[in-house]
């Protein structure tokens, strides 16, 4: 099944600055060759639902390992079974008169 997620990872008690931390998680995604997209709050992600949330789990594994005694996650899913649609084009169809 073909997901888009957005995804949010916040490592706790490693002070203020996490942008490490997404940039490992970063690596993660492209490792795995999901198509994904950062932006100010989190990442949008596309792929296979069972390849994005073991990139998911595996973006926890990196974080945890650089140190990060704790993470909290906001995810939001959404699948589709009508048609193929891709996070493009969801913002073309908003930007397209």
């Amino acid at each position: 099944m073909k997901v888009i997620m957005d995804l949010c990872i916040v490592p706790m008690g490693v002070g203020v600055s996490v942008s490490k931390y997404v940039a490992e998680c970063q690596k993660v995604l492209q490792e795995a060759g999901l198509d994904h997209q950062l932006h100010a709050y989190g990442t949008n992600i596309e792929g296979d639902w069972d390849e994005v949330f073991a990139a998911v789990k595996q973006c926890h594994a990196r974080v945890h390992a650089m140190g990060a005694p704790r993470i909290t996650t906001s995810i939001k899913v959404g699948t589709r079974t009508d048609r193929n649609q891709t996070m493009q084009d969801k913002i073309d169809s908003v930007q397209t008169p």
